[in-house]
């Protein structure tokens, strides 16, 4: 077996051992919970007899062991269970919502890399002028405010009554017609841009400063290659290794910070149903869609390190 294919087995095997871990945490985290499931699905009225019977139904008088051995055998077998709320199959629940946050996380991640990438091998390509400084300055902003902050403030000045461009949060279907439904998802994706272009800018700025100074691209230069040839065939396959990675690795951050820009945004996304399940005491969908979560997160990063390989042939696995 060849020394990629070692990685490649051993990095599956740590995949799978570790959304173990992280299904165990999910499952304890919502049994402690206060409440009781049965008796929210009744109602606070509700008899000591209902609610024994719904949860003899449900399987909530059973060992933990044994319901966590249910719920994850049913999560792998594609069997995520009914909403304790409205008993819909929870992938009926989810899957409109996750196509929703999935749509504006890849928005994003395509915001992010044109305009994070531009901005930084504008600022390596003029080190130390006026157009750095800005940028650098531009990055530094982007990490001071956090998502929420972000959000209410592009509200107050794009869909407040002064100058009401956008429209104050919510969703249009794509049915409803193209415009409508692109001018709901612009606000929450500029949010998300403005936090994440900020590592972008500064990781691509710090490696294109080292690629362009490094002797390679002076031989080039000193061989008489134009400044554009040298900066797009050495300098940005180079320098844009790192991240590259980054934005791989930011398409599962984004499927998790996505929850705070959804409840600002009162975007009907799978964030906001989180939020709303925990509120209804919903452990079925709770459960889901954390877990959804951890694989898009966990395969996101795999990916990243498949990408960096395939960019960069010189690593070699021989030693893993």
């Amino acid at each position: 077996m060849s020394g990629f294919k070692r990685y490649f087995v051993k990095r599956i095997a740590y995949i799978a051992a570790t959304l173990l871990g992280i299904s165990f945490v999910v499952f304890s985290i919502t049994q402690l919970l206060p409440g009781n499931a049965a008796t929210m699905i009744l109602g606070k009225y509700a008899t000591e007899a209902s609610v024994r019977a719904v949860e003899q139904r449900l399987g909530l008088n059973h060992p933990w062991y044994i319901q966590y051995f249910d719920w994850l055998s049913g999560f792998v077998a594609g069997d995520w269970g009914h909403s304790f709320d409205n008993n819909q199959a929870v992938m009926e629940v989810i899957a409109p919502r996750f196509v929703r946050s999935l749509t504006l996380a890849i928005i994003t991640l395509g915001l992010v890399t044109v305009v994070g990438i531009s901005l930084g091998v504008l600022a390596a390509v003029k080190r130390d002028s006026a157009s750095d400084v800005l940028v650098s300055g531009f990055s530094y902003l982007g990490i001071s405010f956090p998502e929420f902050v972000t959000g209410i403030l592009l509200l107050t000045l794009f869909a407040g009554p002064v100058f009401q461009v956008f429209p104050f949060g919510g969703y249009e279907s794509l049915s409803e017609g193209f415009v409508p439904w692109f001018k709901h998802l612009i606000l929450p994706a500029v949010t998300l841009t403005f936090v994440l272009i900020a590592h972008v800018v500064r990781l691509t700025r710090s490696e294109m400063v080292e690629v362009l100074q490094s002797e390679y691209i002076r031989t080039a230069r000193l061989k008489g290659a134009k400044e554009h040839a040298v900066l797009l065939k050495h300098g940005l396959r180079n320098g844009l290794l790192p991240t590259i990675t980054l934005l791989a690795l930011d398409l599962g951050y984004l499927m998790g910070s996505i929850v705070i820009v959804e409840e600002v945004f009162s975007y009907p996304g799978l964030g906001r149903l989180i939020v709303s399940s925990i509120h209804a005491r919903d452990l079925p969908v709770i459960q889901a869609s954390v877990m959804l979560i951890a694989i898009i997160y966990t395969f996101a990063n795999f990916g990243a390190d498949i990408i960096y390989t395939y960019l960069d042939p010189r690593i070699n696995y021989g030693d893993t």
